[in-house]
């Protein structure tokens, strides 16, 4: 919710930074409406990136599962297979060259 509100202040910032830039007067009669517009776009944009924040944080947190799922996998594999049956050891060899 956090991130709503910054993006809210954030919009009525850009409001002030707008009115400055055109050194118009900031608290206009006729431009008062358009504070809450420039702060109700800034705090949707900012419910729609705590959306956005939310299914990152889902796919992440899926994808670390599965990778520690294939980890431990490996690691029993490996445990398991310590007797030497599947193993592959490397023997020495010669080279052959022809130059």
């Amino acid at each position: 919710m956090h991130k709503v509100f910054f993006w809210t202040g954030f919009g009525i910032a850009v409001r002030f930074w707008q009115l400055g830039i055109e050194m118009r007067p900031f608290f206009n009669k006729e431009s008062l409406w358009a504070y809450p517009m420039f702060g109700g776009v800034g705090a949707s944009f900012g419910y729609w990136l705590m959306g956005v924040e939310e299914r990152q944080m889902k796919i992440l947190e899926g994808r670390r599962e599965r990778l520690l799922e294939k980890r431990r996998r490996r690691a029993e594999r490996e445990s398991g297979s310590g007797s030497g049956s599947g193993k592959v050891v490397e023997e020495a060899g010669v080279l052959a060259s022809t130059s």
